[in-house]
Parts: structure tokens; sequence; C-alpha cells
């Protein structure tokens, strides 16, 4: 008996609230995000409606670029709050469905009902079920993916938006995503899709009719995962949220570019303290830690850094992000945007003594 996976993806959430609590916005182009200022203005797009997107526009899209497409859209920024208080009304209704259920950020999440249906079909009426409840008593729309892994459920719930649902059954799978772009895997986006263009793969069909150890020698452990996901190989389990979570992190887009040390230096301290309080609260430490800076012209760049030991240190963070921002010290341009990611969970660490820390390198 294979296992019956679940992923839940609520459909344009933030856009799809705003109309729901504004009828007059259904039917049109609604985005949600930075203030365009009439093309304008900076940041980026949270989220978009499917009339929105018949124009091109798409999550982390410049909000300049947005105005130019589609000056004639609804433009709005986020209502964090509410959008917390409907995601947390439609989780309330998915726990209610299955014992293993993990949350996945906002208005994402993955249930396992391979205990509860003993065949697929049991599964798609659970589905539908979902749906309606959660259209009835949200009003709002969900579309879910129905397979054996977590990945193939996620391509799945992808695959008839919105409101649908799909099942990625293990005898039909490969013959229903073979002509999927690569870029439905998990994992392979717009920088990294151009390795697998170079070697002629730019269909999930592609990676299932090469042999894996080719497919190694030429993408190595991203081209394995890869190859997994597309042969349905993953076999990652159902998490709680917080143990399922990669990455905690968070950013600021600057009014105007910027070279004021102090004021980039006033951000990271403010992103820093963000994040932190979400760790603490969670009692998660990280290992690692890394900086984004985006410099005009929209040109970004990373940087990393693990420790040998998971950590909960605000200051010890913040000495590795500053020595990590030396390197773009002579850098002749502005900064757009600055960024801390902290990753390499480890969840409910045991206290950690002082006198360890100050082996960690600087």
């Amino acid at each position: 008996m294979p296992r019956i996976i679940l992923h839940c993806d609520l459909d344009c959430f933030f856009a799809s609230v705003e109309m729901r609590d504004n009828p007059e916005y259904r039917g049109k182009p609604v985005i949600i995000g930075a203030d365009p200022k009439k093309g304008k203005g900076r940041g980026v797009i949270s989220t978009c409606s499917y009339e929105a997107r018949e124009f091109g526009l798409h999550s982390g899209m410049p909000i300049s670029q947005a105005y130019s497409n589609c000056p004639h859209g609804v433009y709005l920024r986020p209502n964090g709050q509410k959008y917390k208080k409907v995601s947390r009304e439609v989780m309330r209704i998915l726990k209610n469905y299955a014992n293993i259920y993990q949350k996945v950020g906002i208005d994402e999440a993955y249930l396992e009902l391979t205990d509860i249906c003993s065949n697929f079909k049991e599964s798609k009426k659970i589905a539908e079920k979902i749906q309606v409840e959660i259209y009835e008593k949200v009003r709002i729309t969900i579309s879910i993916g129905i397979s054996f892994t977590k990945s193939l459920a996620k391509i799945g719930s992808d695959l008839n938006k919105p409101n649908g649902i799909s099942v990625l059954e293990p005898k039909h799978f490969k013959e229903k995503i073979k002509n999927l772009h690569i870029t439905r895997i998990p994992g392979i986006g717009k920088k990294s899709k151009e390795y697998y263009y170079k070697e002629g793969i730019k269909t999930i069909g592609d990676i299932i009719k090469m042999p894996l150890p080719r497919f190694i020698e030429l993408f190595g452990k991203h081209g394995e995962w890869a190859w997994k996901v597309a042969n349905g190989l993953d076999n990652r389990k159902i998490k709680e949220f917080h143990e399922g979570r990669k990455s905690i992190s968070a950013e600021r887009t600057f009014l105007e570019d910027t070279d004021n040390f102090k004021y980039i230096l006033s951000k990271l301290e403010d992103i820093n303290h963000k994040i932190h309080k979400i760790i603490l609260k969670n009692n998660i430490a990280y290992k690692t830690i890394t900086l984004k800076i985006r410099f005009e012209g929209f040109e970004t760049h990373t940087r990393s850094k693990t420790l040998p030991f998971p950590i909960q240190d605000l200051k010890k963070v913040m000495n590795v992000i500053l020595k990590l921002y030396q390197e773009f010290l002579n850098k002749k341009k502005k900064i757009r945007l600055i960024g801390i990611k902290l990753s390499n969970f480890e969840k409910n660490p045991k206290v950690i003594q002082k006198e360890i820390l100050s082996f960690i390198a600087s």
C-alpha cells in the first residue's frame, strides 16, 4: 500500500482574502505588495490574482515593473494580521482531517491519509470535503494535490488551479507529469534551470529518461534530488511545522538606494531582532547564517557561514553578518535591499555553554 499524501495550497491567498472582503475587486487584477507610486515604487509583489497574472505579473516581481505591465490593477498593501487570522481558520479545518499534519508557511499544508484511506479514490473524496468546508466556512478556495510522495503531491496541487484536485498515483504519475517544465520540481528555479537547459533537459520527462548515474555526473547532489522527485523516490516524512521549516528570514527594501552604512546597519539590527523573536518563541537553534544584498540594478548576492554548533545568539549573528558584509565594502554601488536568513535548525536545543561558544570561529 503506497503512502497517501495531500498537499493543500490556498489559491492566491492574500488576493483571495481581499476579494472575499471586497466584492468590488472580484474579476479585477488584484496585486498585493509594495506601493507602486505610479511606477516609481520600490519593493515587490507578494502575490496577485489570476487576472493579474494574465498581464505577466507574479510573486517577487518588482512593483514598478508590475505597474508598467498593469497600471489599471488594484494595488493593495499586505494586511498581515488579517491573513494570519484566516490562515489559522484554514489550518484548524485541515488538522481535523488527518493525524499527521505539516503546516508549510501561511498558505500551505501537507496531510498524510495513509492510515485513513485504503486507496486514492477515497482520498479524493476527502479532498473534496476539505474544499467544500473551507469555502463554506472561510469563503476562499484551495487546490489539492494527492500522491504518494510530498514532492509529487506539491506538483499535483499546482496542476489544476484554482480550486482543483489532481491525483498522481504510482501507476500513472509519470505519464501525467512528463510534459511539465522542469521548474515544477521543487528546488529548480530560474537560475538552476539554465544548467539543465545546457544538457537539453527542459521537461520532467527528459529527467525521467536519463539514468541516475549520468544525472548525478552532470548535476551532482542537486541533480540526484531532481531525478528522485521525477521518479517518485522522495521518502520525506510529514512533520510538524516547526520541524519541517528549513529557514527563517526577513529582508528590507530601502525607499531609496543607499550607501549610508549607519542606516544599513540599523536595518540589519531590526531584521535580526525580528527573526530572533521567532527563534526564541519556538526554541530553535541554528547553525547557518546568511546575508543577502541586492544592489542598484537588481544585482543580488548571498553569503553564508555555517558554525560548528547550533546557537541562539543575537550578537553572534550580527558579528557574522558584519564580517560577511565586509566582502562588499569595495563595491561602488548603492544598496537596494538587505536581508538575513537563519537555517540548519535544531529544535529544542540543549543549553550551549558560553565556554563552548567562545571556541566557535568568528
